[in-house]
């Protein structure tokens, strides 16, 4: 049976959830390093995608993605534009001006860190 475009994002987005849930607390990773982790190393614009809808599911640690060089890119799917800042700061990541001070020391890649 061939799956419906939807299904398979669908799937895809769940994927996502999984990964995102597995970003320890005080670390951060990107959409391209979780599009990468999952097989779909273009995909980091679908990866956000499942981010902006994480909302909606309990446990969902979305403050703790970001893009590729540390920028609070998702800020405006928080409510208020602050609060990804101040949950990253809550974790001890020190953020100025939308931007994650340190990125490297605090970045997670789940590529190196989790085994398919």
């Amino acid at each position: 049976m061939i799956q419906k475009e939807s299904e398979k994002n669908k799937d895809f987005f769940e994927m996502v959830l999984e990964v995102a849930k597995l970003i320890p607390h005080g670390r951060v990773t990107s959409y391209g390093s979780i599009a990468l982790y999952l097989g779909a190393k273009r995909s980091s614009r679908m990866v956000g995608w499942a981010m902006n809808s994480s909302h909606k599911v309990p446990g969902i640690p979305a403050h703790r993605v970001v893009n590729r060089v540390g920028l609070l890119t998702g800020k405006m799917h928080f409510g208020d534009p602050e609060q990804i800042a101040n949950l990253l700061r809550a974790e001890g990541i020190d953020v100025i001006g939308d931007q994650i001070q340190n990125f490297q020391e605090h970045f997670w890649n789940p590529s190196e860190e989790l085994h398919l």
